[in-house]
Order: C-alpha cells, then sequence, then structure tokens
C-alpha cells in the first residue's frame, strides 16, 4: 500500500504542484486548503504523514497540535521560510517530525517523506544543529516546566489519567477514543519527556502539578 500524505497548503498553484511531485512518486496524496477541514479530514483517515505550511494563514502551530491530538500516530513534516532557532525548538516541542526550509529543493522534500516514512526524522541542513543540540540537552525535573509545554491539551488529560492509576483501556474509555488511540498517545508522551517507566511519568505529573501527591 502507498505511503498516505496529507498535504495541507495555502497557495493553490504550490499545493498543485507538491501534490503532483508526490503522487510521480508512486505516494497517494489527500489534500486541503483549508486547515479546519484538514484537521477533521486527519481525524477521519489517520494518514501516515502530514506535509503542511507552517505559514498557514492563523497559525501553523495550532494545526499541528489539533492533528496530533486527533491522530497521535501521524507524522508531520512541516515547511516553512524561517529558520530561526526558537521556531524551529517550538516546532519540535510540540512533536514535528521534519522540518524543510522552503528554499530547498524538491527532492529535499521527497527526501523527507522517506526518512520520516521509516520513522526516522529529517531537518534541512541550515537547522540539523539546532535540533542536535536539543537531542544533547539531557532531561531533569528542574528543567520539566519548559518540557510541559510540549504536551497538547489531550496529552495532559492522558498523563493526568495514568498517573491517577488508570489503565490504557480506562483513560479511551474516558476521553472517548479508541485504545489504539490512546496507547499512541502514551508512547509519545513517553518519547516527548524522555520517561522509559510509568512510575518516572507519575512523578513527573506530580510535580507538574497534574495530580496530588
Amino acid at each position: 500500500m502507498p505511503t498516505r500524505i496529507l498535504l495541507i497548503y495555502h497557495y493553490p498553484l504550490v499545493f498543485q504542484a507538491l501534490k503532483a511531485l508526490m503522487e510521480g512518486e508512486g505516494f497517494r496524496v489527500m489534500g486541503h486548503q483549508n486547515s479546519p477541514e484538514a484537521v477533521r479530514f486527519a481525524q477521519q483517515f489517520q494518514p501516515e504523514i502530514v506535509i503542511l505550511d507552517f505559514e498557514l494563514p492563523g497559525s501553523g502551530m495550532d494545526c499541528v497540535r489539533q492533528i496530533l491530538d486527533v491522530s497521535p500516530a501521524t507524522r508531520i513534516i512541516v515547511l516553512s521560510r524561517h529558520a530561526e532557532e526558537f521556531r524551529v525548538r517550538e516546532a519540535v516541542a510540540i512533536g514535528v517530525r521534519g522540518y524543510v526550509l522552503k528554499t530547498r529543493t524538491a527532492d529535499e522534500l521527497l527526501r523527507s517523506i522517506e526518512e520520516v516514512a521509516h520513522g526516522r526524522t529529517y531537518f534541512s541542513p541550515e537547522i540539523a544543529h539546532i535540533v542536535a543540540d536539543l537531542v544533547l540537552e539531557p532531561f531533569s525535573f528542574r528543567g520539566s516546566a519548559r518540557r510541559a509545554t510540549q504536551l497538547t491539551d489531550r496529552e495532559r488529560q492522558v498523563v493526568t489519567l495514568i498517573a491517577e492509576g488508570n489503565s490504557t483501556k480506562e483513560v479511551a474509555a474516558r476521553l472517548g477514543i479508541s485504545v489504539k488511540t490512546a496507547d499512541c498517545h502514551r508512547t509519545r508522551i513517553m518519547d516527548k519527556l524522555n520517561l522509559h517507566q510509568t512510575a518516572n511519568l507519575v512523578r513527573y505529573a506530580i510535580r507538574q502539578g497534574f495530580i496530588e501527591a
């Protein structure tokens, strides 16, 4: 089965060009130019990859958060004209798996899709050093206030329910989502926070004030 890609881009001419490029490489491209509709589409079809214009009218950042909230297993690549460190850091913090500058070539976009589709990440060479610095930063509870901002509202709900002792099945029932979706949320949370045991997640929730000790 070809990789399913949801393309979200505001400008019709660029949208059509990118769609044709990816379909020419054998990908199945589903697209939307309206971000609210795209979020609903992502919830319905759970695409493997989303490629998103980070400069969407409104907020590309909000669109990323909303898509990961309703389709947590989806891997997101953003296209952006900005290479500033704070923007890259924000994108990584909310769960973006690829960041391709709009000044790069079509070949680089295709390479980013290939990397992300295989569970890796991809960042344009101009910003790769920023991401390397983030990877080297150790996790500590003293810095957990900054880390907490990485979590979406839904992920905070999941953390709270897990910390209160609910199983994945119970979390799913409480939030009205599937067990698979709840499990994907749990996995993404543990990856974001660099935690490997439920006990550590409970301690994190207490330190963040999600639950009382």
